[in-house]
């Protein structure tokens, strides 16, 4: 019994202690399998937000391999007067032809070319550092024509910079017109545009067109509208602009690229290189612009601007509906521009009257001629009378001389001899001047005249130049490298009728 009570206990306390150790190692186990799941877990996560970190890597390079390694594409829209190419790059114009005007080489004229010109403004394209990068380089969608009621042609280009972040520029091409509006809107401007600042750069090369680039080069200048009125630069070759900017126009002799800004740019300034005379490049001036303007503050904004792509066309530029575009065709400017009136409301109306019904624009100069020597007659007969007078009256003058050899008194006594016979000292210089703005007036308009580009007259091929006969082969100092049969056959009309007609109011006196 005792044997047995004793198994029993044995049995019992191993039983317990078996029981316990079990339990023991279950808690291990269990803790150690909660340790493998939280390790796993964690990897899981780990693995996780590697995958999706690289998912977002791929969709930045996607995004910006869109942007910035696009497939450039085309369009080209035109109108009676232009033939526009855009590019998808940078949205903008790749190539501007006038189709009714020649450049030198027979081709049309083309006043935008992508390979020297660029129109663009800085953005921030990223979300994470935000790195700058003019629009010129970036890579919008294809683009879309839209043709309207009117006939006017839209050609939107839209790109997507981030989520919430895309720009739309907006051309507008309309029917027989060479002024181009562009339209820009900034969707998410609080994080593209630093301090909501819009800054615009613009780059443009102008090259020769006419015949004769020195001279081409010559009429070249660069004009600009500001608050203050109506200015430009000829000489300086770089301009600040502290007050705000309407326009700003690289010129040529007969053509000119404008900007138009229709909220104004608040500052800015231009830079631009005047090639020298002896030049043999086509290069007749090139230009390095930029300007300053804010945005209002918020998401969206719009930018309203125009280009214009054309002629120095007197009547279209004041009829084109931008204030004072119609003073980049020289018609008198800084001391000379008190002819301006002369050419608007005289000369000019004469000249096209005559052309209304007479077909050659080398008559209608001889006619434009014989109107203003006719208009000039009293004057010149005046003058010429004048000094025909004092002509005559100059063996009495000499006696009056040696009979009072005081200054004064000979003085004295030739005004009492000038009073007898009707003589004013000054009649013979004063009409000679009233003369001179006429000719200033004739000089400007025929400088700037774009009619006469292209009009041949005799021997003349043409008119808005000098005339060349024979070229010289080297260069005489005030003369040139060059005979201009016009200019001798006024030089000698001009001394035939110095002669001629002093001698007729000689024998009138």
């Amino acid at each position: 019994m005792i044997g047995f009570v004793l198994l029993a206990i044995l049995l019992f306390a191993y039983l317990f202690i078996s029981t316990k150790n079990s339990k023991e190692l279950e808690v291990q186990k269990r803790r150690y399998d909660d340790s493998v799941a939280i390790a796993s877990a964690q990897k899981q996560a780990i693995t996780a937000k590697k995958d999706s970190i690289k998912v977002n890597a791929v969709q930045d390079t996607t995004a910006k391999g869109k942007l910035f390694n696009g497939v450039e594409k085309t369009l080209t829209v035109e109108n009676e007067v232009l033939k526009i190419t855009f590019t998808n790059k940078g949205a903008q114009a790749q190539s501007v032809q006038l189709k009714k005007y020649r450049s030198v080489d027979s081709s049309l004229v083309e006043l935008e070319n992508s390979e020297t010109d660029n129109l663009s403004y800085t953005i921030n394209t990223e979300s994470a550092d935000r790195r700058s990068a003019p629009t010129s380089d970036l890579f919008f969608n294809e683009g879309s024509i839209e043709k309207k009621p009117d006939g006017s042609q839209v050609v939107t280009y839209e790109m997507m910079v981030a989520p919430g972040e895309t720009i739309v520029h907006q051309y507008t091409l309309k029917p027989n017109n060479y002024l181009v509006d562009w339209n820009v809107q900034l969707t998410g401007i609080d994080k593209m545009l630093m301090q909501n600042a819009f800054n615009l750069q613009w780059k443009l090369r102008a090259v020769q067109h006419e015949k004769y680039a020195k001279y081409e080069r010559q009429q070249s200048q660069i004009l600009f509208l500001q608050d203050d009125g109506y200015d430009f630069i000829a000489t300086k070759l770089e301009k600040k602009f502290d007050k705000p900017v309407q326009w700003i126009s690289v010129k040529q002799q007969f053509f000119n690229t404008t900007l138009v800004a229709k909220n104004k740019f608040e500052s800015g300034q231009i830079q631009w290189t005047h090639s020298t005379a002896d030049d043999t490049t086509n290069l007749i001036t090139q230009a390095t612009a930029s300007f300053n303007t804010k945005v209002a503050a918020g998401t969206i904004a719009n930018i309203p601007m125009q280009i214009y792509y054309g002629p120095n066309d007197y009547k279209i530029l004041r009829n084109i509906g931008v204030p004072d575009m119609d003073k980049i065709v020289n018609l008198g400017q800084q001391m000379y521009s008190f002819v301006r009136p002369i050419n608007q409301f005289i000369i000019m109306p004469v000249f096209n009257f005559f052309k209304s019904f007479i077909g050659s624009y080398g008559l209608v100069i001889a006619l434009l001629t014989i109107f203003i020597r006719l208009v000039t007659s009293p004057l010149v007969y005046t003058s010429y009378l004048s000094g025909a007078k004092m002509k005559a009256l100059r063996p009495e003058l000499d006696i009056l001389k040696k009979k009072f050899p005081d200054q004064q008194t000979f003085g004295m006594e030739q005004m009492k001899l000038f009073r007898e016979v009707g003589v004013n000292p000054l009649g013979g210089c004063i009409p000679a001047l009233l003369q001179i703005p006429i000719f200033f007036a004739l000089y400007s308009l025929f400088n700037s005249s774009l009619a006469l580009r292209g009009e041949n007259f005799l021997w003349a091929k043409d008119l808005s130049t000098f005339d060349v006969i024979a070229k010289l082969p080297f260069t005489i100092p005030a003369f040139g490298d060059h005979i201009s049969l016009f200019t001798i056959t006024a030089v000698a009309t001009s001394f035939l009728i110095s002669i001629y007609i002093p001698l007729c109011a000689v024998v009138y006196f």
